[in-house]
């Protein structure tokens, strides 16, 4: 499912109406985990911004912090205006959400700056949601222990992860509905998704050299049942709730369902005698 950071890439610096040229510039760290591929918003693909757009006002104190460089002042721009429309994009999908109302918290004219419109800022947002979880799954510890033991950690992050991230589960139920319209036009998003794909190879294949994991899993299938069995108690909240009593967002219901999740797909992989 529910798409880090990359090696420096190509940035493109163009004008309104002239020709661009490629130069090698180096992306900070956040701004490349957004995954454009092709699609960069318009301040990635011309980073010379106007002081009154790119540099943020700080409150004057006695003892001033560094001024922030004139790229750390654009990527927190662009994080900042993406933090906003991820709230109106979840709690009113992408029909229903208005630029109006996100630069009411942020400025028409900072955002038509970064970006050309409604349309490639909810990719922004797409963007960054499958890059997050990406990262955040590269960061589980899948070397220590047995597989299987490397297996359960994996699992239980991403339970968890999706029940702290409602977001992401809102924004790709949404996107479904839109049969995966603007996910198709990231490009790099993908390759991006395939570094979950191989940290799971990797785990099977050492469950097999083990002798603890029947061979012949494929690793899509497993993140395939992992990420359904995470997004349930997330997508399916509300109605769940509502029919059965039961609170599935407590920090309780979590922990049980994640250690519940680990049961069923260690089960599912385990080698039987």
């Amino acid at each position: 499912m529910a798409d880090g950071s990359g090696k420096a890439a190509d940035a493109i610096a163009q004008d309104r109406g002239k020709p661009g040229s490629r130069g090698n510039v180096c992306r900070p760290q956040s701004e490349m985990a957004l995954g454009w591929g092709d699609e960069e918003p318009r301040a990635l693909r011309d980073p010379s911004l106007p002081a009154e757009v790119a540099e943020l006002s700080e409150p004057d104190t006695d003892a001033k912090p560094a001024r922030r460089s004139r790229a750390e002042s654009r990527e927190q721009a662009i994080n900042q205006i993406i933090d906003i429309a991820t709230n109106e994009f979840v709690e009113k999908g992408l029909a229903g959400a208005r630029i109006d109302e996100i630069a009411g918290k942020a400025t028409k004219r900072k955002i038509y700056y970064y970006f050309e419109g409604k349309d490639e800022l909810y990719r922004a947002v797409l963007a960054r949601a499958y890059a997050q979880v990406r990262e955040s799954e590269a960061q589980v510890d899948i070397d220590s222990g047995s597989a299987a033991q490397a297996l359960r950690r994996l699992i239980e992050h991403d339970v968890h992860y999706h029940a702290r991230h409602p977001e992401l589960v809102r924004l790709v139920m949404n996107e479904n509905i839109h049969r995966a319209e603007h996910l198709k036009q990231i490009p790099a998003l993908p390759q991006g998704n395939r570094r979950v794909i191989d940290i799971l190879k990797a785990i099977l294949t050492r469950g097999e050299a083990e002798g603890l994991f029947r061979a012949g899993i494929d690793p899509v299938d497993l993140h395939l049942n992992l990420t359904a069995l995470s997004f349930y108690n997330v997508s399916n909240q509300f109605t769940f709730a509502h029919n059965f009593g039961v609170d599935m967002t407590s920090d309780e219901a979590i922990a049980r369902r994640a250690q519940q999740v680990g049961d069923i797909i260690l089960a599912w992989v385990t080698k039987k005698d």
